[in-house]
């Protein structure tokens, strides 16, 4: 047994085992600055601002040169002009900068032109669809965490090209979570970043469609781009509204006042189901609009809407209209709290109109609503004159305006009649 072991084993010899090819490019040193030798050798026979010779040169390049493997150094080049070290500073080898990038366009930055750039990154990406990813996830992230290494006219070339690329659909609003770093917010940098970029982009879109935009890159809190010290809606309402972006002040209200209506109507919800006293309801809707102040008109409407909510529908047909004025008469305490104004008192009454509207099962006891509420003070007899007249909401108007028809002509002569007494 033991000289069987001693015995070698057979062995090729002389034979070149080929390892293979996706191991071979696994294996192979990462040299970026041979790529980047390389591709200008390319983009270096091209003539300034030829963005179609530019085009058909990096197409070219991608059949010889490994696009996939040098994705983040290629798009450093065509970006921001060179390679970047970690830390955000320029690669330091002698190399000049690349024949083509962002930072070669003209000073002041022009939209126009930065326009033909972006069309020859979007030339690219459809071509090799697989730059689309480490574009969107590493390049342009990475980029925007080390813009305040950059000059003052460099930094708006990327963040306008930014803006067109997001305006195209080119890429997501998730690159922006890198401005939210904590080395770029403390002093003003991710904002004023951001400022260009939301105006670049509202020049071809609307606010609605940057809602979206960021809604879909999970950007969920603009303040989150603030300095801690600075991150309250007073603040940056202001600060978009200096830098003439009033849309986008208005549009950040807008969803700050939502946020604040659901949690209000939630809360009224949990409230009403502990119990039905006025007062604890009156309570908990005060100390929400502690943390989160609200227009009296939006918080009327979140009042009643959540008082609706909190009702019990399951009723037989017959019995809906007097469950509804049981109801009305019940939660009128707490709309009287908030009710403070002849505006606030006409907004329920179109809050009322519309909700009647939309729920066909009260649609015909508007009138009995509207007169629960005058006689329980939450609405004065000028306000439903005024809504009569020409305050009222376009859904249903004409139904509504003939069915309270009855309720407005006996309160015009009740007012006129006291009009008469104090004259004599």
């Amino acid at each position: 047994m033991s000289q069987q072991s001693a015995i070698p084993k057979p062995s090729l010899q002389g034979v070149r085992i080929k390892a293979r090819k996706g191991q071979v490019k696994a294996q192979a040193k990462h040299e970026p600055a041979i790529f980047r030798d390389q591709l200008y050798k390319h983009l270096e026979t091209v003539p300034e601002n030829d963005f179609e010779g530019f085009t058909t040169k990096l197409v070219q390049a991608g059949g010889t040169l490994e696009y996939l493997k040098y994705a983040d150094t290629l798009f450093e080049i065509l970006l921001v002009g060179g390679l970047i070290q970690p830390g955000g500073s320029y690669l330091d080898d002698g190399a000049p900068m690349s024949p083509f990038s962002i930072f070669n366009a003209r000073n002041p930055p022009d939209l126009a032109e930065l326009k033909k750039y972006v069309d020859v990154f979007n030339k690219l990406n459809r071509r090799f669809k697989y730059l689309q990813k480490p574009f969107e996830e590493q390049s342009l992230p990475t980029l925007l965490q080390y813009i305040g290494r950059w000059s003052t006219e460099q930094r708006d070339k990327l963040a306008m090209t930014i803006g067109l690329l997001l305006s195209q659909g080119l890429v997501t609003a998730a690159c922006l979570q890198s401005l939210t770093k904590d080395h770029l917010v403390k002093n003003d940098q991710s904002i004023e970043i951001l400022a260009l970029i939301f105006r670049t982009y509202l020049t071809d879109q609307s606010i609605d469609h940057l809602a979206a935009l960021l809604k879909r890159g999970n950007i969920k809190d603009l303040l989150l781009f603030f300095p801690p010290n600075k991150r309250d809606p007073k603040a940056l309402d202001a600060f978009f509204r200096e830098k003439n972006l009033p849309t986008v002040a208005d549009w950040y209200t807008k969803k700050q006042y939502a946020i604040a209506k659901d949690a209000i109507m939630n809360e009224l919800k949990e409230v009403v189901e502990r119990s039905d006293d006025s007062e604890a309801i009156i309570s908990a809707i005060q100390s929400k609009l502690e943390e989160q102040q609200l227009p009296e008109t939006e918080l009327i409407q979140s009042i009643w809407q959540g008082l609706m909510a909190s009702v019990d529908w399951s009723a037989r047909p017959d019995q809906i209209e007097g469950l509804a004025l049981r109801e009305v008469g019940k939660f009128a305490p707490v709309l009287v709290a908030f009710c403070k104004g002849p505006k606030t008192e006409v907004a329920l009454i179109n809050i009322v109109q519309v909700y009647c509207y939309d729920d066909t099962r009260v649609m015909k006891t508007f009138p009995q609503i509207l007169k629960v509420l005058y006689n329980k003070d939450c609405v004065s007899d000028q306000a439903i004159i005024y809504w009569y007249q020409k305050g009222s909401k376009p859904q249903g108007r004409q139904h509504f305006l003939k069915a309270t028809e009855g309720l407005v002509k006996f309160l015009q002569e009740q007012e006129e009649s006291e009009e008469e007494e104090d004259e004599e």
